[in-house]
């Protein structure tokens, strides 16, 4: 396999379609392709946290940026044709199990719909020729096992949220089928695949009902955190380590087509996989706190208990693997809040954090 790694020579000139570049994730990635070269088109709802990494980066005034709901094809459809990308990347979602909960059917309309909206928008798009669909480590059917799941595994997905992103991936696997289909690649031009993280972690998030902005906000309001599940064990990982899969695997897409259609992992080392309470005694530490924490003790909607990704396609088929061990992780994403806090500006620290990056092994 030739290199797959994230360099300019590949992205820049790029024609980039992003949606949810508002979001936590999107922003990264966005700034990542900015800096890459690449001419990044932003579809995506106004941010829905203050303050927010988008507004801190004043990205807007970097890329194109269309304030949109990938609910209304109509303007998701024009905005990508005008756009004219070379490759798509489909961030925007409810992210949020909590939220999910509250709002089921908003969540189903944004995560699967949205999908469909998409997948839509692409036939319509004869430039496009690389799709990756972002969901979740969540839309395995969760057996609380020791192991990792695989791509292979059963999808499922407990509550509205997780169960949407499993029905997000079923509607792609059916638009690849039926129109994108690996037989015709002659004639539509088009690969597409699926990409599932961990639990992302990274400076600048600060959504509700997240482990690391809330132990950022009990640091701020100096108050002890409340943990809801400090037994339950999750893959942790710094935002830049999906993100480079992400691109690692587009740029597959682009390269190579049809080859690398399909679900891929990206999750840490599988030592990397830790308790809620493991996590929040690090960052505390990071940030300064004694390492106390108060238990929440209200009735919580579920949540898994266990859960790791297997992560050895990914090595195999795109010679992708985690550049940082989650001590390191958590204490680029600590810092970053603390240099923020500290008045430092947030491109020059996202910058930063993305050149160290790139230069681990």
């Amino acid at each position: 396999m030739e290199n797959l790694g994230v360099t300019a020579d590949f992205w820049s000139g790029k024609r980039v379609f992003l949606t949810g570049h508002t979001g936590f994730k999107g922003s990264w990635l966005a700034v990542w392709l900015h800096k890459l070269g690449a001419d990044v088109t932003g579809f995506s709802l106004e941010p829905n946290t203050q303050p927010n990494h988008f507004e801190a980066l004043k990205l807007d005034s970097a890329i194109t940026s269309i304030l949109g709901d990938i609910r209304d094809l109509e303007h998701l459809r024009s905005s990508m044709v005008a756009a004219n990308p070379d490759i798509v990347l489909h961030l925007a979602a409810q992210p949020l199990v909590r939220e999910s909960f509250d709002n089921p059917i908003d969540t189903y309309a944004t995560n699967v719909m949205g999908t469909a909206n998409v997948l839509e928008s692409v036939r319509d798009c004869p430039s496009v020729k690389s799709v990756v669909m972002i969901t979740t480590d969540k839309v395995y059917e969760n057996k609380e096992w020791e192991w990792g799941y695989r791509e292979d595994d059963r999808l499922g997905g407990f509550d509205p949220y997780s169960n949407s992103k499993a029905c997000s991936e079923l509607v792609t696997a059916s638009y690849t089928q039926s129109f994108f289909n690996s037989d015709d690649y002659g004639t539509h031009g088009v690969a597409i695949a699926t990409a599932r993280a961990g639990n992302v972690f990274g400076g600048g998030d600060w959504a509700k009902d997240r482990l690391i902005p809330d132990l950022v906000r009990a640091h701020a309001e100096k108050v002890a955190p409340v943990i809801r599940y400090p037994g339950a064990v999750r893959p942790w990982q710094h935002v830049l380590e999906p993100l480079s899969g992400y691109l690692a695997l587009a740029r597959a897409l682009y390269e190579h087509g049809p080859r690398f259609n399909g679900a891929y992992n990206f999750g840490p080392r599988d030592t990397d996989a830790q308790t809620v309470k493991t996590i929040c005694e690090i960052v505390t530490g990071i940030l300064g706190d004694a390492q106390k924490w108060v238990l929440d003790d209200a009735v919580n909607p579920h949540e898994a208990g266990h859960l790791k990704l297997d992560i050895s396609k990914a090595k195999a088929r795109l010679g992708w693997e985690p550049k940082t061990n989650l001590d390191q992780g958590l204490t680029l994403a600590g810092e970053w809040y603390k240099n923020f806090a500290a008045g430092t500006d947030a491109m020059e620290l996202t910058l930063r954090d993305i050149a160290a990056f790139e230069v681990l092994s």
